[in-house]
C-alpha cells in the first residue's frame, strides 16, 4: 500500500479531534507540519477554557509560532478536520500558513471556500494553497455523531427536568 502523506497527517488531526470529544468539546483537531515534522498539535478547548478563541487552529498556530520563534509560518502546512471559520481563517492568513488541508466542509461558516474564501482572497497580502476533502467522510461523520448525541442528551435532560417539575407540583 502506498503511503499517503495527507491522509497520515489528517489522521493525526483526527486523533486530536477525538481528544476534544472525550472532553465534551466539539471534535475538531489540527496539526501543523513543517517539512515532514509535526511542530504543533491541538484540539478545540472552547468549553474547557470558556474561551471563544480556543479553536484547534488558533491553538496550534500559537504553539507553532512559539516553537519556531516567529509569527511567520511561511513553510507550514495546517491539517484540520473541519474547514476553518472566519476567525481561524484570519489567523491562518495573518500567520502566513503556506497550505491548508481540511477534511469536512462547513456550509454554515467555512471560510476556506465553502461559505466564503478568506484564505485565497487576493485582496489580502497572503493567500494559502487550500486542499479539501481529505478523509472527509471520517471527519464529517465524527462531527455529525457528536451533534446527534448532544441533541439526544439535551432532549433527555429536558424531559427529566420537565418530569421533575411535574412531580414537584
Amino acid at each position: 500500500m502506498e503511503f499517503n502523506r495527507e491522509e497520515f497527517y489528517m489522521r493525526e488531526a483526527i486523533s486530536e479531534a477525538k481528544k476534544a470529544e472525550r472532553k465534551g468539546e466539539v471534535p475538531i483537531g489540527a496539526v501543523i507540519v513543517v517539512g515532514d515534522e509535526i511542530i504543533a498539535r491541538a484540539h478545540n478547548l472552547r468549553e474547557t477554557e470558556q474561551s471563544s478563541i480556543a479553536h484547534a487552529e488558533v491553538l496550534a498556530i500559537d504553539q507553532a509560532c512559539k516553537k519556531l520563534g516567529s509569527w511567520r509560518l511561511e513553510e507550514a502546512e495546517l491539517f484540520v478536520t473541519l474547514e476553518p471559520c472566519p476567525m481561524c481563517a484570519g489567523a491562518i492568513m495573518l500567520s502566513r500558513v503556506k497550505r491548508v488541508i481540511y477534511g469536512a466542509t462547513d456550509p454554515k461558516g467555512g471560510c476556506a471556500g465553502t461559505f466564503m474564501n478568506i484564505l485565497q482572497d487576493e485582496r489580502f497580502n497572503h493567500q494559502s494553497e487550500v486542499k479539501t476533502g481529505i478523509l472527509e467522510q471520517e471527519c464529517g461523520g465524527m462531527l455529525s455523531e457528536f451533534f446527534r448525541n448532544l441533541r439526544k442528551r439535551k432532549k433527555a435532560e429536558k424531559k427529566t427536568r420537565l418530569e421533575t417539575e411535574l412531580e414537584n407540583q
